[in-house]
């Protein structure tokens, strides 16, 4: 079972930019999608079902052009699950869980903290994600959360720690809370595998960031204790270009 999590920066974008090609010829099982910035109505959707995802669940925000959250799937999920019930989160479009048979993924979109009061924001979400998870993995233990968490980890996963840690992202705070939700039972599937630097999944517009792999590791399938021996592969995609982000993959031992 291959899974893909991909900050689309605009779904409508990636789509003229190629994006339904693209996800044909790479054929994950399931695609986790971020900041789709559109709403179902927005897109021809008989695109997702020719391009071989009859199933696709779209959770946009209330505010048009902005955040939202999509899976796509071949294969029918038992239940979809939009949102967490929290009220302010919901309204931004963050999270939509698909339930399957023995395992339940998760597309989130975790805020950015662009400014105070956003990094406010992003912090409140932080502490009432980690209380939201604890509280479903009681009935859904087998939790596969993709998405784009906004935090570096390691100074291994940014191009330039030294310069880059009082910028929101790799702040001290930021990173110690990623630190305690692994610890809280997830396996960072990318770094099961790689250990090696120069491994990023964001790149600034500016600068010619990407040309010069001065990027942001951001982007995580995180995958639950649970599953560890069913963990095959975990890789970064640079090679796909629809966004400022790149795809990243996990791949589990598991039939639908």
């Amino acid at each position: 079972m291959k899974i893909i999590s991909y900050n689309v920066n605009g779904i409508r974008a990636a789509i003229r930019k190629g994006f339904l090609d693209w996800v044909q010829q790479a054929d994950p099982d399931v695609v986790c999608l971020q900041e789709i910035k559109a709403q179902p109505e927005q897109l021809n959707l008989d695109d997702f079902k020719d391009s071989g995802y009859p199933y696709h669940y779209w959770y946009p925000a209330q505010k048009k052009g902005y955040s939202g959250v999509a899976i796509l799937s071949k294969h029918k999920p038992l239940h979809i699950e939009y949102g967490t019930g929290i009220d302010y989160m919901d309204q931004e479009g963050r999270t939509i869980r698909a339930d399957f048979e023995g395992f339940s993924i998760i597309s989130l979109y975790l805020p950015s903290g662009t400014n105070i009061a956003r990094l406010e924001h992003k912090f409140k979400f932080m502490d009432d994600f980690q209380q939201y998870i604890d509280e479903i993995k009681q009935n859904f233990p087998n939790l596969v959360i993709c998405g784009d968490y906004n935090i570096c980890h390691e100074a291994i996963d940014i191009h330039d720690p030294v310069r880059l840690k009082n910028v929101s992202g790799f702040l001290p705070e930021e990173r110690k809370w990623i630190d305690d939700f692994m610890k809280s039972g997830f396996i960072d599937s990318f770094r099961y595998f790689n250990e090696e630097g120069d491994n990023y999944s964001w790149w600034s517009y500016r600068a010619n960031a990407r040309a010069n792999n001065k990027g942001w590791r951001i982007d995580y399938n995180l995958v639950a204790q649970t599953l560890q021996e069913k963990l095959k592969r975990s890789v970064i995609l640079p090679e796909a270009k629809h966004s400022d982000h790149c795809p990243v993959l996990v791949e589990l031992e598991s039939d639908f």
